[in-house]
């Protein structure tokens, strides 16, 4: 489980098709803290520690990424390549302040950016959602988007805005976002059940 809390911004170091996907990510995280077999949230995406290390004085751990991971999430659109910055959260542990809502790290699906507007110091970004998940967002309901917990603003049809301020442009991949991109999107588990009691009912 986790939070929708990026806790650091790793970049994309190596891909290898090796059967499954094989991805090493840099990252700021000291490697000897991490476990091989830890679940670690990268895009927002539950991924599972298969090696970890150092090298020219840079932690990295690689991650193993199924066909059905690929093809249900960014990764599938030709998004990762060497270079990119990826936004990573740690799992939760006991005791860990729940900052944000909770997020499985499991995406549904991946909403595009149709807009993005200035309001102030921050940014208004306007997603459209696969149709099949519109249902499930909600004004002032939560989603989590490339890993961030965020909050809708407003809903129109599929379309739906989230306002970032600059702390979270500032400490997330969301400084770089574009008209266009993919982004991936898990629901709110509540919303998810709500929705399912209303159609056995």
């Amino acid at each position: 489980m986790f939070t929708g809390i990026v806790t650091d911004v790793g970049r994309v170091l190596d891909l290898r098709q090796e059967g499954d996907l094989r991805v090493r990510i840099g990252t700021a995280y000291d490697p000897g803290g991490i476990d091989i077999g830890a679940s670690i949230a990268c895009e927002g995406i539950c991924l599972t520690v298969v090696d970890r290390g150092t090298a020219a004085g840079q932690g990295w751990f690689d991650v193993q990424i199924s066909a059905e991971t690929v093809e249900k999430t960014n990764i599938g659109r030709n998004s990762w390549a060497p270079g990119r910055r990826l936004n990573l959260e740690r799992a939760l542990k006991v005791g860990d302040e729940l900052g944000g809502h909770i997020v499985s790290g499991h995406v549904d699906g991946v909403a595009e950016v149709v807009a993005l507007r200035s309001e102030g110091d921050s940014l208004r970004v306007t997603f459209r959602a696969p149709e099949d998940l519109a249902r499930f967002i909600a004004p002032k309901g939560s989603v989590a988007l490339n890993g961030t917990s965020l909050t809708v603003n407003e809903v129109e049809g599929r379309d739906f805005g989230v306002n970032l301020i600059p702390h979270t442009q500032a400490v997330t991949t969301w400084g770089e976002v574009a008209v266009g991109d993919a982004v991936n999107l898990e629901v709110d588990t509540m919303a998810r059940y709500v929705a399912r009691l209303r159609d056995w009912g």
